[in-house]
């Protein structure tokens, strides 16, 4: 099953794991987390929110951006904290 993302305009796209490792890991750079330590928590990351996201059809932008903070917090605070703060500023 495609997962979709329900973005804040109201329109649909889908689901892309490689949008969630890549923001991920410019938040842990962001953290100056080592790469090679980036790319390990990404990864976990990235799982974590596929497995989370497998059963539903359809999630908000907000309910992933939330489930992504919380996936990184469980590796680094400091990068879930830039990863959290990175719309306020972009």
């Amino acid at each position: 099953m495609q997962q979709h993302v329900v973005k804040r305009q109201g329109h649909k796209e889908r689901f892309d794991e490689r949008k969630v490792y890549a923001s991920c890991y410019a938040a842990c750079l962001s953290s100056h987390v080592p790469h090679r330590e980036a790319e390990k928590i990404c990864e976990k990351v990235s799982r974590g929110v596929k497995t989370w996201i497998a059963a539903k059809p359809a999630v908000t932008a907000d309910q992933l951006f939330k489930e992504v903070t919380r996936q990184i917090a469980k590796h680094h605070k400091d990068a879930a904290f830039m990863y959290r703060t990175h719309r306020d500023v972009s």
